[in-house]
């Protein structure tokens, strides 16, 4: 079983945005390169933590039926077109959970290819341990 480490939640805590620990060195190195990147993962979680679609920045990878919980952040569409697939579980309590699971750099086409269906059907099986982050009492 993969593990994966809280990094950010909703305002109600039913949501929380998690960093798959064995990709978190690539995936961070990405999203801070620059501020372009860093302000584009930011939205991207805002909506996800507000419980809002926006397909054109998050969207699902339904490629087949053991991928039908893969989702990928899109950053620059049209340009680099880098994906971060995702995988969405719920925990017993009921909490939404985004996992950040793999970095795939400029996305070539418009559908998925053999390319990136490996990567979608690795995500899709993968099984992740949440590790929560602690938050001071308010």
């Amino acid at each position: 079983m993969k593990k994966a480490k809280e990094i950010t939640k909703s305002s109600d805590g039913k949501r929380i945005i998690c960093v798959d620990i064995d990709d978190w060195e690539e995936i961070f190195e990405y999203i801070n390169q620059d501020e372009k990147h860093r302000k584009k993962f930011k939205y991207i979680c805002g909506i996800i933590l507000d419980g809002h679609r926006n397909t054109d920045v998050y969207d699902k990878e339904n490629i087949n039926d053991k991928c039908k919980d893969v989702t990928a952040m899109k950053f620059f569409k049209g340009n680099d077109n880098d994906r971060l697939y995702c995988k969405e579980v719920s925990l017993e309590d009921k909490t939404f959970v985004v996992i950040a699971c793999k970095l795939f750099k400029k996305k070539k086409s418009q559908n998925n290819n053999k390319k990136n269906n490996p990567i979608i059907n690795s995500v899709g099986k993968s099984e992740y341990e949440i590790i929560r982050k602690k938050y001071p009492e308010s």
